[in-house]
C-alpha cells in the first residue's frame, strides 16, 4: 500500500479544492495514484454537482477583463444561487480565471464552456464542476462577450464592484481612434454612461426594426386620438420616434456628463468612432426561485 503523506494530500487539495479528508480518501481508495485520485474526486463532485443542479443560480457577478494592449476586452457572467457565494474567494479566484481565458475565445459561450481549465485538467464546465461540488451551490456560466478594437481601444466598467474588475453590472466599450490614452479615458466615460442608461442600440440603425415597429404603433395609436388629420399624425409620429431614440439609441444619448451634448457628440470631440458596446445587468432575465420558509420547515418536520 502506497505511503499517503501529509504532502501527497496537500499537493491534491491545492488541484482540486476538495477537503482534507475527501482528499485522503481519495488517495487511499486509488493507492496514492495523483490522477486516479483527482478523476476519483471528480466524480464525487459530479455526484454532489448533480443534486444541485435543480436550484436557481441568479446571484453571482459579472466580470469585466481586458487584455494587456487594451484592445480585446470580455465580459463574463458566471451564476451562483446567493450572494453569500458570490462573496467567496474561490468563486471570485475561478470567475477571475475564466474571464481572462475568455479573451483568447471567439466570445462564443460553447467556446468558452469547452475551453481549456486553467485550473488543471479537463475544461472549463468541468472546473465549475468541481467548484460546484466544493463550495456546494449550482453554479452556471450564463453568457459571454468580446470586443475588440485594432485600431483602437477597448474600455470596461463594473458597477456595484463585489471585487476588482466583479460586480453587479460590467460594460465594455470599443472605440477607434489614433491617441490610445485619450481614447481609452474617453471609452471608460462612455462605459459608465451605459452602466447607467442601458441603450438598446449603438445607433439608430442597430435598433431592433420590431422594437421600433411596436414604439411605432404605440405612437400612432396616442396621436389617432387627437383627431387631428393624417398628414398632421404622420409629423407626429416622426417627431415622437426621434425623441424615443434620443432615449434609447446610445449616440443618440444626452451623455451623463454633459447633458449638452449627445454621447455620439463626445466621441467625435474625442477624436474617436464607436466600435460598439456590451452591458451584462447580472441575472437579468431570470426568474428567481422565492424559498417559502415555513413551508420547508414544515416539510422537514412533518415525517417526525
Amino acid at each position: 500500500m502506497a505511503n499517503i503523506t501529509a504532502a501527497l494530500v496537500k499537493d491534491l487539495r491545492d488541484r482540486t479544492g476538495a477537503g482534507m479528508m475527501d482528499a485522503k480518501k481519495a488517495l487511499v481508495e486509488n493507492d496514492g495514484d495523483m490522477e486516479a485520485a483527482i478523476d476519483w474526486l471528480r466524480a464525487k463532485g459530479l455526484s454532489k454537482a448533480a443534486k444541485k443542479s435543480g436550484r436557481t443560480a441568479a446571484d453571482g457577478l459579472v466580470a469585466a477583463v481586458l487584455s494587456d494592449d487594451g484592445k480585446t476586452g470580455a465580459l463574463v457572467e458566471l451564476n451562483a444561487e446567493t450572494d453569500f457565494v458570490a462573496r467567496n474567494e474561490k468563486f471570485q479566484s475561478a470567475l477571475s480565471q475564466i474571464a481572462n481565458k475568455a479573451l483568447e475565445t471567439d466570445g462564443t459561450l460553447e467556446a468558452l464552456q469547452g475551453a481549456a481549465s486553467p485550473a488543471g485538467s479537463g475544461t472549463i464546465t468541468d472546473m465549475i464542476t468541481g467548484l460546484v461540488a466544493t463550495i456546494g451551490e449550482n453554479m452556471t456560466l450564463r453568457r459571454t462577450a468580446k470586443l475588440e478594437s485594432p485600431n483602437g481601444q477597448v474600455a470596461a466598467y463594473v458597477h456595484s464592484a463585489e471585487a476588482p474588475n466583479m460586480g453587479k453590472i460590467g460594460v465594455l466599450v470599443a472605440l477607434e481612434g489614433a491617441d490610445a490614452d485619450k481614447v481609452s479615458e474617453a471609452g471608460r466615460k462612455v462605459a459608465m454612461h451605459v452602466a447607467a442608461t442601458s441603450p438598446a442600440s449603438a445607433t439608430t440603425d442597430d435598433l431592433d426594426p420590431a422594437l421600433i415597429e411596436r414604439e411605432r404603433q404605440v405612437l400612432t395609436d396616442q396621436a389617432k386620438e387627437s383627431g387631428k388629420p393624417d398628414n398632421v399624425i404622420e409629423k407626429m409620429i416622426e417627431g415622437r420616434l426621434k425623441k424615443f431614440y434620443k432615449e434609447v439609441v446610445l449616440v443618440e444619448q444626452p451623455f451623463v456628463m454633459n447633458p449638452d451634448q449627445t454621447v455620439g457628440q463626445f466621441i467625435e470631440e474625442q477624436g474617436a468612432k464607436l466600435v460598439g458596446f456590451v452591458r451584462f445587468t447580472l441575472g437579468e432575465g431570470i426568474e428567481k426561485e422565492e424559498d417559502d420558509f415555513a413551508a420547508e420547515v414544515a416539510s422537514m418536520t412533518s415525517g417526525s
